[in-house]
């Protein structure tokens, strides 16, 4: 299998039913591909972001569709503020060339709206991805409740895509990033915010967390006896994973030392800390955001560019392979449902698959 570093997506737009049909879980996540672009002229491009108000009986749709994807899916909120894009991109679509009907979308016309979704919208071959899967879900669920007779994405064919090899930093660089709040000063003598940041960054890496995720550990979610750190992942799963004695350490001196400062500050302010583990300057729960920017700074500070979140979770997995880790393992502590996700991981460490075909094979 080739090992493609770029985010190019192959084209899926067929006249062939995929395999699954309605006899697939309607509450699937995961479509990849972006469809065949069409050579007849687009409209004009416009912003990703810009919408326009739907009709009502159309904006009702979106709210049932919503609720559906939100309680029955049991999807995360962020997956449904994704997938709610996604539908109204559609339903603006309906509403422009359908006459507003849902109905009245055919084969036809769902090409012609997945093929604009980069010459109108300039969505990413990943959005595209993504929005495929979502059309699949609102169609099914259209059908099953009575408001099409038909699912027009049935011709649509499963998408496959090249896969980016995730960027991972050396065992150097993370230490030099784990440094920078013990020996640098980026909050102006803010000790309480120094500690966060070091027992963050910390526990990132040491459990491969995802940026959600570190905003939604609560401080009954640690069992320092245990070693472990209880996570609450994609689509509400719960895992326990190891985290070794420096972020321990790191954890212990921020929840002794700083965070019932951070919690003075919100309750003064009126905030609620909701029991979670990591707050802001202002005794908030931290955010996604925030966590972005709390990582791309200290990576700065370290002379690290183009550093994000999973940075650190593509660090964390990288390191355990290249040190023998059983793939099946790594696979549990990240929380992927299909190994085939976390092999990706062994194509970053080429080392180690030359290690063990020289060892292995007879030719080697």
């Amino acid at each position: 299998m080739g090992e493609k570093e770029s985010g190019g997506v192959m084209g899926v737009v067929g006249v062939l039913g995929d395999d699954g049909g309605r006899a697939r879980a309607m509450c699937e996540r995961s479509d990849r591909g972006e469809p065949m672009m069409s050579s007849s002229p687009m409209p004009t491009a416009i912003n990703e972001h810009e919408t326009r108000e739907l009709p009502p009986h159309l904006q009702g749709l979106l709210a049932a569709f919503l609720g559906y994807v939100r309680v029955e899916c049991g999807l995360s909120a962020n997956t449904v503020d994704a997938y709610g894009r996604d539908a109204r991109y559609l339903l603006e679509s309906v509403d422009e060339f359908a006459g507003g009907q849902l109905a009245a979308l055919d084969e036809r016309r769902l090409i012609e709206h997945v093929q604009s979704l980069r010459a109108r919208r300039g969505l990413a071959g990943s959005s595209v991805v993504r929005h495929l899967s979502t059309l699949r879900i609102l169609c099914r669920w259209a059908v099953l409740t009575g408001r099409m007779t038909t699912d027009p994405t049935e011709i649509l064919e499963r998408p496959s895509t090249w896969r980016r090899l995730p960027h991972a930093l050396s065992p150097a660089q993370m230490r030099a990033m784990l440094d920078v709040p013990r020996t640098q000063d980026l909050y102006r003598g803010n000790e309480s915010l120094r500690l966060r940041d070091s027992a963050l960054l910390e526990a990132m890496y040491a459990s491969g967390l995802r940026a959600s995720e570190a905003c939604g550990v609560q401080t009954s979610d640690m069992h320092q006896t245990l070693g472990v750190i209880r996570v609450v992942g994609k689509g509400n799963k719960h895992r326990l994973v190891p985290m070794g004695k420096p972020a321990r350490e790191a954890i212990d001196r921020y929840v002794q030392d700083a965070r019932p400062k951070l919690v003075d500050v919100g309750m003064a302010g009126g905030w609620q800390h909701k029991g979670r583990l990591f707050l802001s300057v202002r005794g908030r729960p931290l955010t996604r955001a925030a966590v972005w920017k709390i990582v791309r700074a200290n990576a700065a500070a370290a002379g690290l560019h183009d550093v994000h979140p999973h940075t650190l979770r593509h660090s964390f997995a990288t390191h355990l392979v290249m040190g023998g880790a059983d793939l099946r393992a790594v696979q549990e502590m990240l929380g992927h449902a299909d190994i085939g996700t976390t092999q990706i991981y062994t194509h970053v460490d080429k080392g180690r698959l030359k290690a063990v075909h020289a060892r292995f094979h007879p030719r080697g």
